[in-house]
């Protein structure tokens, strides 16, 4: 059962999790939030049709009706779960995980992610006792629900005027391709827009650098303003410069500023993940924002964000969330967004590189990832190693540990859906940067055999 992780049900098909783990987790979803209609959709993974199955007859065999969205974005899911008003909804997916991995997404009422600390534990617990699945007296029944044209028509009331920019699009032959075309037209380049759930091109995870060079050729060779990439479930989207540099996808949350902060004024609370830069809250601060620092993940930045009322938040995985859209996050609606603001700077004379370099004040090591066996022991151990030292002037501790001090700092956290101990730091300069990274590198593998990833 090690499919069961802090956002969603997610692993290696048939490895992981099989067919009568999704049975059981469609029946026992019903039991859990006592609802009598579940929302499902599924990407174009292979194992999607058999997973679809499965969760169905789960679903109404427990007596609840479902409402089969077929092949949809992740994102399309949360827009049909809170427009519409169902209780519950699954979207199988494996998001950004190569082609053998599958899973599910679980949400509630009003599009809230169900993690493994509000509903998860329960239906794993349930499972893994052998509860019995005894089917209801009345079966549910299985209607289509086509949601598509309202989805669009919610989605391009938020497009603006791109005509002035040249884009490129990697949609990583997945869901993307469901709507991209529709929304920006078939102006921009498009590369791997045919959705195909083998991934024949790239993995569709663009944080992996090797994932994005494709794009970063298209927008050399095409000229492009921006380049704009998609994760396979469509719920991220991160970017390259004109020069064909990646930008980091916690700058975007600054750049999101321009739209929400300035042009419609909506001042308030904007959600960052812990291991967010201090350029972003530094450049957001004179538009108007309160910085709300958090977990990562959506099973935490969805909830948490609506706790607050938040005006929006963002990830460095590349996660937007957005009040407008139920407190959820969606990839296309980032890139609309961020799309209005690259287009209006360039009618001031701002190429997206300039915009960038205007927000990054700070040398960033990026998510450097360890292997090893005792997380909790390393994590403190390299939390003391440095507050041995120095005071620091800013601790967080919810999600692994943030330790800030004058002139760098450092967030060190457990991975919730794979095997590694994740480092990031940043700092004012590259030799501070490095000589602090090269101090855990040496620490991690000294004590605790760390292996670098």
């Amino acid at each position: 059962m090690g499919a069961f992780h802090a956002y969603d049900i997610r692993g290696i098909y048939n490895v992981d999790f099989d067919k009568e783990t999704v049975y059981k987790t469609g029946y026992f979803l019903v039991k859990l939030l006592d609802v009598r209609e579940v929302l499902v959709g599924r990407d174009c993974r292979v194992s999607s049709p058999e997973i679809h199955r499965y969760l169905v007859e789960g679903i109404t065999d427990a007596g609840a009706d479902v409402h089969d969205l077929g092949l949809s974005t992740t994102p399309m899911v949360y827009f049909g779960t809170a427009n519409y008003g169902f209780k519950a909804s699954v979207q199988i997916t494996a998001s950004h995980n190569p082609a053998r991995y599958n899973g599910m997404k679980v949400s509630m009422e009003n599009a809230l992610p169900v993690g493994f600390d509000n509903g998860l534990d329960r239906i794993k617990a349930w499972i893994d006792e052998g509860r019995p699945c005894t089917p209801a007296p009345v079966k549910g029944k299985i209607y289509v629900k086509d949601i598509r044209e309202d989805y669009l028509r919610f989605l391009r009331g938020f497009k603006e005027d791109y005509s002035g920019l040249k884009l490129a699009f990697d949609l990583s032959n997945g869901m993307s391709a469901l709507f991209a075309k529709d929304i920006f037209g078939d102006t921009p380049d498009y590369i791997f827009d045919e959705m195909d759930g083998t991934f024949p091109n790239h993995e569709p995870n663009p944080l992996v650098p090797e994932n994005i060079e494709s794009l970063q050729a298209l927008v050399r060779k095409t000229g492009a303003d921006i380049g704009i990439i998609y994760d396979g479930d469509a719920d991220r989207v991160m970017f390259v410069d004109e020069n064909a540099e990646f930008i980091s996808p916690d700058l975007m949350i600054a750049v999101l500023g321009h739209y929400f902060l300035e042009k419609k004024g909506e001042k308030g609370i904007v959600l960052q993940d812990i291991r967010s830069s201090k350029s972003v809250g530094e450049y957001l601060a004179p538009m108007g924002a309160q910085m709300y620092t958090w977990k990562v993940g959506r099973a935490f930045a969805a909830r948490k964000l609506r706790e607050i009322n938040g005006v929006y938040g963002g990830e460095l995985a590349g996660h937007y969330y957005f009040r407008d859209f139920f407190y959820s996050d969606s990839g296309l609606l980032a890139s609309i967004l961020i799309l209005n603001v690259v287009a209006w700077m360039k009618k001031k004379g701002l190429s997206v590189s300039q915009i960038i370099s205007r927000i990054a004040k700070y040398r960033n090591s990026g998510e450097i990832n360890f292997k090893v066996e005792d997380k909790q022991g390393a994590m403190d151990a390299v939390k003391a190693y440095f507050t041995s030292t120095a005071r620091p002037t800013a601790e967080m501790d919810f999600d692994g540990y943030r330790v800030e001090f004058p002139e760098w700092w450092f967030n060190i956290r457990p991975s919730n859906t794979e095997p590694y101990l994740r480092f990031i730091c940043e700092a004012s300069s590259d030799e501070l940067l490095a000589e602090k990274t090269g101090a855990v590198r040496a620490l991690l593998a000294k004590k605790f055999g760390a292996i670098q990833e």
